[in-house]
């Protein structure tokens, strides 16, 4: 599809370049799983700039912010080290991958709701969709996975990810950490195809969240589908500029 021509361009030409050198390699992963921790912790409300989010993954405690902060640093880099392993091993998305990556992005802040479907009716600040009762999660989840598995390969790549993005959060299955768990599994499958991981930036957070309640309550997908090529496509420019080539 058009929308989609200039993404597997990119991907094209990146692919050319590979297998990639190792150590530019890990110069990328360090600087894109810093940015990838501390946009998508601001994205949800933690403070830790940039430069402090580097500082609490050393291990260095950063004053005056809570070790609640300085937990979803790590556990965020402890669960796109799982994503990796996962792309690795290409495996395909099942529910207790689902909430093992959650039960990582919320280990010891809450351990007893780490990886465990709500029990509770929740609502979302500021948005008009309400997520459906916790009664209907685990057979919502069911159908998520056997949609995951039939239908949505037969999409785009970039589609699949922004749908299981989507989707997910439609569903709000956690008590909390859904959000940071919808963009590792979003990263999940742009991996897996051989895509960059994509970066939502704290600048599109309010773009993002009306975007996301547009596709949940007027089944309007289109501008999520958009804000998602467009971070899609800003993801090779660290490979692109590191190759030393241009776009």
């Amino acid at each position: 599809m058009d929308r989609f021509r200039k993404i597997d361009a990119l991907k094209s030409k990146l692919d050319a370049y590979r297998p990639l050198p190792p150590e530019l390699v890990r110069n990328l992963r360090d600087d894109l799983n810093l940015r990838w921790t501390y946009h998508s912790n601001a994205i949800e409300g933690n403070t830790l700039t940039l430069k402090e989010t580097k500082v609490a993954l050393e291990g260095i405690t950063v004053g005056g912010k809570t070790m609640r902060e300085h937990l979803e640093a790590v556990n965020h880099r402890e669960a796109i080290h799982f994503v990796e392993e996962l792309v690795q091993n290409k495996e395909k998305l099942t529910e207790w991958h689902i909430k093992s990556v959650h039960q990582l992005v919320l280990r010891t802040i809450d351990d007893a709701h780490a990886g465990v479907y709500r029990k509770i009716n929740v609502f979302i600040a500021g948005a008009d969709h309400t997520p459906p009762d916790a009664l209907h999660v685990p057979e919502e989840m069911k159908a998520f996975i056997s949609w995951y598995r039939e239908e949505a390969t037969k999409l785009h790549a970039v589609e699949r990810a922004a749908r299981v993005h989507s989707d997910f959060v439609k569903m709000h299955p956690f008590t909390d950490g859904n959000g940071r768990t919808a963009r590792l599994m979003m990263n999940l499958e742009l991996m897996k195809s051989g895509y960059p991981p994509a970066i939502l930036p704290i600048d599109k957070r309010l773009a993002y969240y009306e975007a996301l309640d547009l596709a949940h309550t007027k089944e309007d997908f289109e501008p999520f589908l958009k804000l998602m090529i467009e971070i899609v496509e800003d993801g090779f420019r660290p490979f692109f500029h590191a190759l030393g080539i241009r776009p």
